[in-house]
This record gives structure tokens, sequence and C-alpha cells, in this order.
């Protein structure tokens, strides 16, 4: 169902005109003619069928009609306001928007942005994940971090860095486990979408895999690091987030077996849209540099 909403400008100058009670200082905050806040108005008015304004001679008074509308369309102002401001930045400040998978958002990127921030204290960072993924658009992106090959149709990536995997545990555990071969008798956790990280974990320590020995299986490494700290078993997760996590005490490394991943993180260069913004250059130049990462290399 449609609704006949009224013109923004005109609900502006009534509102500014309200909390000045005058046309001349709403048009001086607005950067308008005192005759544009007065047609504005006028109009307003004439759309609604009421007068909002009782017009002396040197002052504004509202009517009572005018006074029961006033606070709704403060109301409305303000929300629009906050919103815009909390959804894109202030005015005139320069934003990146980053996506990235959502373990890499939560476990890696978000407890370094501050660092940041802290470099480049004028550009406001958005940070969104695959949850967000059928809201946004590629158009929508500055910086897009994705896991896989590197070959993504009708992109070019760099990739940022190598991928190896750990086994972690919650600290409790650590002495159960001295050996590949122990981590077998523990409750060993499933990531969906990566289905084949225990088989070439035992099969790099020479031992044999065996699908019925996995416990249970969770849709995420965030699900399953929850799962580790509280006790819930083992499981295979990037030593880039494991490292943090261990410092954290949140979980542990019980043997010192890593081996390399297939997939590795890119940034995705030619989204449509042009040109990177400096801000986005900035965050990039960040990215590569400032925990150590490889110097880009480019797949097509």
């Amino acid at each position: 169902m449609g609704y006949k909403l009224p013109n923004l400008n005109w609900l502006r100058s009534f509102e500014c005109a309200a909390r000045h009670r005058s046309f001349t200082a709403a048009a001086e905050e607005l950067h308008l003619t005192q005759a544009a806040i007065s047609h504005h108005v006028r109009s307003l008015e004439s759309m609604l069928g009421f007068r909002l304004f009782l017009r002396r001679s040197r002052t504004l008074d509202l009517t009572d009609m005018g006074k029961a509308y006033i606070p709704s369309v403060r109301k409305a102002i303000e929300d629009l306001a906050f919103s815009t401001q909390g959804l894109f930045g202030p005015a005139g400040r320069e934003s990146v928007t980053v996506r990235a998978p959502i373990t890499m958002a939560v476990l890696w990127l978000a407890p370094r942005l501050k660092k940041f921030r802290d470099e480049h204290p004028g550009i406001t960072i958005r940070l969104v994940s695959e949850i967000w993924a059928d809201s946004m658009t590629d158009q929508d992106v500055d910086i897009d971090i994705r896991l896989g090959t590197g070959s993504w149709p009708g992109y070019r990536a760099k990739r940022l860095a190598d991928e190896t995997i750990v086994p972690i545990c919650a600290p409790g555990m650590i002495e159960r486990f001295r050996s590949v071969a122990d981590l077998m008798q523990g409750e060993m956790i499933h990531i969906l979408g990566f289905e084949d990280h225990w088989a070439r974990c035992l099969k790099s320590a020479g031992l044999q895999y065996d699908p019925d020995q996995i416990g249970f299986s969770v849709d995420t490494t965030l699900a399953a690091v929850e799962c580790v700290a509280a006790g819930g078993g083992i499981a295979l997760v990037m030593k880039r987030f494991a490292d943090d996590l261990v410092a954290a005490g949140r979980v542990a490394i019980p043997v010192s077996h890593e081996f390399p991943m297939e997939e590795a993180h890119y940034i995705l260069q030619g989204l449509p849209g042009g040109r990177m913004s400096q801000a986005a250059d900035h965050f990039q130049t960040w990215l590569w540099s400032a925990y150590g990462w490889n110097e880009p290399t480019t797949t097509s």
C-alpha cells in the first residue's frame, strides 16, 4: 500500500522554522532564502489542508495542528539522519567497505581494526561478511577478501597469504594429546566445506582416516571453535586463527603438527565501479604489510 508523503524539503523547512520560531533563522540554517522557507511551509499547509503556523509580526507560533504534527516530523528526520550516519558514516568522511569470510572477519580482522583506525583516524571501516551477501552487491564493496584457489571468473585475485592447518583443543585437554595418533582418540569435529582436512592431517602423519570417527559436524569454523573451547572435542583450523585464540587462552594447540591448506585468502581485483579509492588503497596496503602477510601474487 502506497502512502502520499510530503516533500522532504517542506518538512525540513517546517521543522527548522518551528524550532527557531522564525523563517529567517530557518533560512540561515538551511542555506536558503526566507522566501523559499515560506514557500515550503505554505506548500506543506496546502497539501495537508491545515495551517501549521500563526504568523505574527516578529515571531511564529505553532497552531494546535502544528504542535500535534511537529513531534512526528522531528522524529522522522532524526531517525533518517541517525540511520544514514550509522550506515554510511558522517558526511565528508572517507569510508571503506570490506567484505570477508565470516571466520576471517570475526577471528582475524575485527580484533585488528583498532590498529588500522589508530593509523588512519580519518577513515571509517564497514566490515561485512557473507551473512549479508544477499543485501550487498559487488559495487557496494571496496575490498573483497575471499578464501579459495584464486580463480573467480571476471576478476584478478591477489593472494594475501598461504594458510596452514593445525589441531586445537581446550587448554585443559592438552595433556591428553601428545601425538597426531592421540587426536584420533578424541571427539573429532568436522567443519562443513573442509571435508578433506582430517583425512589430509592423518595421512600426512602416516595414519588411516576413518570417517566414522567424526564426532559431529558444524557449518563454520566459529562454531567449531566454540565447541572446542567448551571441551567438546578437537578441530582443525587455520593456524592464523589458532594463534590468536591460543594467545587469548581460549584454546591450545596440542601437537606441533601443521599441514598446508590448498586454499588461501585473496583480494579480488577488477570489481565493477572503477578505480580503487585512496582510502581503500590505504586499507589494502595495510593488509599486505601490517601483520607480515606475503607480497601480493596475482592470478587471473
